[in-house]
Order: C-alpha cells, then sequence, then structure tokens
C-alpha cells in the first residue's frame, strides 16, 4: 500500500467500514447517508478510492477489510517517522518530549512496549538461529 493519509471526512468513512465490515454495499450506503449525509454516487467513488489503494475491497457487494484500523495507522505513523526523522523512533521521541512531558503513565507504558519488543526480538534471533541450524 503506498503512503496514503486520510482527510477528516475519508478518515469517518473509513471508521465506519472498519466498525460495520463485513457489509453489503447497500448498508454501506445507508450507514454514509446517515452519518455523512453521502449520496449513494459519493459512498462508491469513496469506497473505489479505498480499493484501488487496498485497504477494503468490494467484492460482490460486499465490502470487505484488507487493511485493519491497527494496521493502517501503523503504516501511516511508520511512514511519518521515516519522512521526518530519518527513521529513528528515538529522534521522535525526543522531539515529542522536547515540548510534552510525559506522564509517569505514559513512561511506564513506554516501558512496556520497548520490554514486549525486546522479548519478540529475542524470540526472533532463537527462531532464526534455530531454522538456521536444521538447514546445514
Amino acid at each position: 500500500m503506498e503512503d496514503y493519509t486520510l482527510g477528516i471526512v475519508e478518515s469517518k468513512f473509513a471508521d465506519i467500514v472498519w466498525a460495520h465490515a463485513p457489509l453489503s454495499t447497500k448498508e454501506l450506503v445507508k450507514l454514509c447517508e446517515e452519518q455523512l449525509a453521502w449520496k449513494r454516487t459519493t459512498t462508491y467513488t469513496v469506497l473505489k478510492k479505498f480499493s484501488e489503494r487496498g485497504i477494503f475491497e468490494n467484492q460482490d457487494g460486499t465490502v470487505a477489510v484488507r487493511v485493519s484500523r491497527e494496521e493502517f495507522y501503523a503504516m501511516q505513523s511508520e511512514s511519518y517517522v521515516e519522512r521526518s526523522f530519518s527513521g529513528s523512533l528515538p529522534g521522535f521521541l525526543a522531539a515529542f518530549t522536547s515540548r510534552k512531558k510525559l506522564s509517569e503513565k505514559e513512561v511506564e507504558e513506554l516501558r512496556r512496549i520497548i520490554e514486549e519488543s525486546e522479548q519478540d526480538s529475542v524470540g526472533s534471533k532463537k527462531k532464526s538461529s534455530y531454522q538456521g541450524s536444521n538447514e546445514r
């Protein structure tokens, strides 16, 4: 999926799909009419754009998710850090915390995330070295 950011209205549309998928195009049109005051043609146009970008798909009148909300925003976050901080997460955090101090709860959450990442990293290394020994 290419780098793609959502505007406010596109974000609302995407949230509707993520919250209700899989759903029929008829249901989607009704939801967009109720929540966004869109006409059927607008809904189909925007759905087509999302489908072309590989985020959603419309198969035989059923709209399904190809990229979850969490995956989409994770990719956007990675792209932002890559573009703005040359891929440096510590650089991003330093810039972020230079103007906004983290609460103790936020610091603890970051520690937990780092610890989980370290555990995942160690587990991956063990798996790859184990797999490598089997190939010899």
